[in-house]
């Protein structure tokens, strides 16, 4: 019994002292990283007679993932003056050249990034629609709650619709 005690200790102070490391530098890993990006777009000709275009995007599930995503690679084609993605209302605005942009290379950019994104009314116009929301945005914002809980969401609410149903 004597001699499997010492076995023993004998074999926890060499596991003690061959697992314990005596550094007192951390180990440094050098990881290569790509350093250049290419966000370099073409200058834009001022001569340009710039179209407008508004369409729905469906299929977006969320504001920074989705919708910025669209946004960006509508914003980097060649032509596009500027792109804009609400989530909120699910709808582009872009500005871009007819020379170098047709409606049909918009939609195909946006199905392009995911094959659940589906470009619904597309249309030419003259000015963007302003940010006003949907005129049953109280049902939106206050949905599931009692008459007085609707009165003080609607009292809350940012939203334009909401300051005019108040004042009603």
């Amino acid at each position: 019994m004597k001699t499997l005690k010492s076995i023993f200790a004998i074999a926890i102070i060499a596991v003690v002292t061959f697992s314990c490391k005596n550094e007192t530098q951390p180990e440094v890993k050098t990881v290569d990283t790509e350093t250049e990006v290419k966000t370099v777009k073409a200058e834009l000709d001022p001569n340009v007679t710039y179209a407008k275009a508004e369409f729905k995007i469906e299929g977006m599930t969320c504001a920074m993932g989705c919708a910025k995503k669209i946004e960006k690679k509508m914003a980097n084609m060649e032509g596009v003056k500027s792109a804009t993605v609400d989530f909120d209302r699910q709808l582009a605005m872009v500005e871009y050249d007819e020379a170098k942009v047709s409606t049909t290379s918009l939609e195909n950019t946006v199905t392009g990034v995911a094959d659940a994104y589906k470009v619904k009314d597309m249309k030419t116009v003259d000015a963007f629609t302003k940010g006003a929301c949907k005129a049953d945005c109280k049902k939106d914002c206050c949905k599931n709650k009692t008459e007085a809980e609707k009165k003080a969401c609607t009292k809350d609410c940012k939203k334009e619709c909401c300051a005019k149903a108040e004042k009603a």
